[in-house]
């Protein structure tokens, strides 16, 4: 597709690079030889064949699985991440000390965490030579070797989240780890007897719980496989697809290229794993754009932040944490895609119209259609590429595992990108896969109509236009995939030692009561202070339930500051749901709760790294780009308020759902939003004063409550704005005719 200039990005793709790795810990390394580089590169390619492999032909046993997939994180990290993330610690350097630049005591570090992470399955039945006994009869009774390797798997687990993700998470978990410990010196309500050393590294190594627990086990089978999926097809063209196609529906509006912002961000975010990387990737078009149609540069980078953000709550493939809730929840991963529908809608609209009101603020046309790309041409070039993602979708949504919807994504992408009907010799991967249906089929593990989709699918890709992905291109892409998943997995096995110190100890039922106990406290006052005055607007229970849910979002904030998304919904999940349990919050409801506001701590300053990249590509300040992607996600902020009020805004809630009451709170909730944004901007029709402002971003936030008294509360604060501005829209339309 050919393009104008003015719609071509500034910056180049090593600029790009440079920007993703500064700002996403987890993409920055430390260069190796060239040999180093090739063993490192083959290390990767068959740690992704063996998770593609199985996820189509079979799983090992839980504990060899993970042991596999732990050994090929420890590899890889202690390869590509430095011990400090210091300039100097990313340089080649001379010494008889390293490895292909890969200092011998990484090396060193790189045997001992493969040897622990292998040593449960290889102790599993055990080892009479050493006389080990059997797994079953060591639970609780550690011997010698599993005190051995499970203190080292402990240490380089905390040891690998460091280097890919900082100091932030290991630090927390540090604290559980104190907490388990040495219970009998914290005081009051959370005091417990301890636990021992032993049975604490016991259960922290063996499968079930701790290390071994749920975290790794998910990222290890499902979510591994999405980001290797959504890198090759982004890779393959399906990422320019939604770009093109983003800026064909918004691009001639009222404010075009924030709206292409918004638009291919939401499209790009359902493939992508990391807010960093669909900043960058969508950024490097978009915000030059906005620029050059007259955003400020902050306004810009906060667009982009505060729309990529928004990728792991978007359907239908969010991110890791989605995955993990389906398993905690015990619902299919469907249930959750479907309950997240509205609360994402919420999360655009906002963004959306605080775009559109700027843009009418700041009198900014869209792009002139010489500009835009060609929906015929786009589509002729680009069709094929939709294909591995309606493949992944069809599978997953017909009830199929999670990881063989991933496996048949990840064929089809591969066929897409390597496959031509012209060249016949290309044809084997498409015949490869369809081989493997047509086994699956004859197997009963396929349906007759779902073989006949995935044959047809493979036969269509084989017919895409666009030029072929050679063999060096596709192994680049799998190992960048390989690479972008080392974080996620070092988070979820330390992370999954925090769920294990909760498990043990019952912290997160003391916590929860603490907060439950003291919202209560605190409600009660506010309620006396009330009825003093003769005003009882609000309930005992409300109050405490509205009190609760801000201490909760608050330690999501303030906690998530530098934790990814995924590790800060595990911790606070298992602290938040009993607490809100108590106080009658649908589970479905209180997990989405904490996954947003976990997204929302993304995008919040001082600490949120999207909103840094997108200022580095903006040219603008850092901070003030935070502050504009925070007020542009105000609908992720408002939104697990009202579905926690209204659990109908879920759809799949316990609760039941009804179609009027649906559709009463969802209007009176996109109100609220656009309420807000319009006190954010300080434009609706026409420019509002403070005042105006103010009683704006009240009405917005009563708008949320659902119940029709408080929506009338809310049009009484707001006519006054309403008004004015239509008083104010007439006058600026008397003075143009004029």
């Amino acid at each position: 597709m050919s393009q104008d200039q003015s719609i071509k990005p500034e910056l180049s793709t090593e600029e790009l690079e440079a920007i993703e790795r500064t700002y996403d810990e987890s993409a920055a390394s430390r260069p190796v030889t060239q040999n180093a580089a090739c063993v490192l590169r083959t290390i990767a390619l068959v740690f992704a064949a063996y998770h593609y492999l199985t996820a189509g032909f079979g799983l090992p046993a839980d504990h060899w699985h993970m042991g596999w997939h732990l050994a090929g994180l420890f590899i890889l990290t202690y390869a590509f991440f430095p011990i400090i993330k210091a300039s100097t610690f990313y340089e080649f350097k001379d010494s008889a000390l390293r490895v292909g630049n890969i200092p011998v005591y990484d090396l060193v570090l790189m045997v001992l965490g493969v040897l622990s992470a292998l040593y449960v399955g290889l102790a599993w039945r055990g080892i009479p030579a050493l006389g080990i006994e059997e797994q079953t009869f060591r639970m609780g009774n550690p011997n010698g070797f599993d005190i051995l390797f499970g203190v080292i798997i402990i240490v380089l687990v905390l040891d690998i989240a460091r280097r890919t993700l900082g100091w932030v998470l290991p630090l927390i978990i540090c604290v559980f780890m104190s907490y388990a410990l040495f219970g009998p010196y914290f005081p009051g309500l959370l005091q417990h007897p301890g636990v021992k050393f032993n049975t604490f590294v016991s259960s922290m190594y063996f499968p079930q719980e701790g290390i071994f627990g749920v975290t790794l086990w998910v990222v290890s089978t499902i979510v591994f496989h999405f980001v290797l999926f959504g890198v090759i097809a982004q890779r393959t063209g399906l990422g320019q697809l939604f770009i093109d196609n983003a800026t064909i529906l918004a691009g001639r509006f009222t404010g075009g290229p924030a709206k292409v912002s918004v638009v291919s961000s939401a499209f790009f975010g359902t493939i992508s794993g990391s807010s960093v990387a669909n900043t960058v990737s969508t950024g490097a078009l978009t915000i030059p754009n906005m620029k050059r149609l007259g955003y400020p540069g902050h306004f810009a980078g906060g667009v982009e932040a505060a729309a990529s953000a928004g990728g792991q709550i978007t359907p239908p493939i969010m991110g890791a944490a989605a995955f993990i809730m389906a398993e905690f929840l015990e619902v299919p991963y469907t249930t959750i895609v479907i309950a997240a529908i509205f609360p994402a809608l919420l999360h655009y609209v906002g963004v959306f119209t605080v775009v559109h009101l700027m843009a009418r603020r700041l009198n900014l046309k869209g792009l002139s259609k010489e500009q835009l790309p060609q929906l015929k041409a786009v589509w002729k070039e680009g069709w094929a590429n939709i294909v591995p993602l309606i493949g992944l979708l069809v599978v997953l949504f017909s009830g199929y595992t999670p990881f063989m919807s991933a496996f048949c994504g990840i064929s089809l992408a591969v066929v897409a990108g390597m496959s031509r009907i012209r060249q016949p010799l290309t044809l084997v991967y498409a015949a490869a896969f369809i081989t493997f249906v047509l086994w699956k089929y004859a197997n009963g593990g396929f349906e007759w109509g779902m073989a006949v989709i995935l044959v047809l699918g493979s036969i269509v890709a084989t017919l895409n236009p666009q030029k072929r992905t050679e063999i060096p291109e596709m192994t680049d892409s799998v190992a960048l995939g390989v690479k972008y998943a080392l974080a996620v997995g070092a988070a979820s096995a330390a992370v999954g030692i925090v769920v294990g110190v909760i498990n043990t100890t019952g912290v997160g039922f003391r916590i929860g009561f603490m907060v439950t106990q003291g919202a209560s406290a605190l409600g009660s006052d506010i309620y006396n202070f009330f009825a003093l005055s003769g005003f009882e607007l609000f309930s005992v229970s409300d109050l405490t339930l509205f009190i609760s849910l801000v201490f909760i979002a608050l330690a999501c904030i303030l906690m998530g500051a530098g934790v990814p998304t995924t590790a800060l919904y595990i911790m606070l999940v298992s602290v938040a749901q009993p607490a809100l349990a108590q106080l009658g919050v649908p589970p479905i409801a209180s997990h989405l709760f904490v996954l947003y506001y976990g997204v929302v701590a993304e995008i919040t300053p001082p600490v949120c790294t999207s909103a840094y990249a997108a200022a580095a590509i903006a040219n603008s300040n850092p901070f003030r780009t935070g502050i504009s992607a925070f007020s542009l996600g105000l609908g992720k902020v408002i939104a697990p308020m009202a579905f926690v009020y209204a659990p109908v805004l879920l759809f799949v809630s316990s609760t039941g759902f009804d179609l009027w009451e649906f559709s009463y709170t969802a209007a009176s909730c996109i109100a609220g939003v656009v309420s807000l944004s319009a006190a954010v901007v300080g434009f609706w029709l026409a420019p509002m004063g403070i005042l105006s402002r103010i009683l704006a971003s009240l009405s917005g936030l009563v708008f949320v409550a659902p119940s029709l008294g408080a929506d009338l509360v809310a049009l009484i604060i707001v006519s006054p704005v309403i008004v004015l501005q239509i008083v104010g829209k007439r006058r600026t339309v008397s003075a143009v005719q004029a």
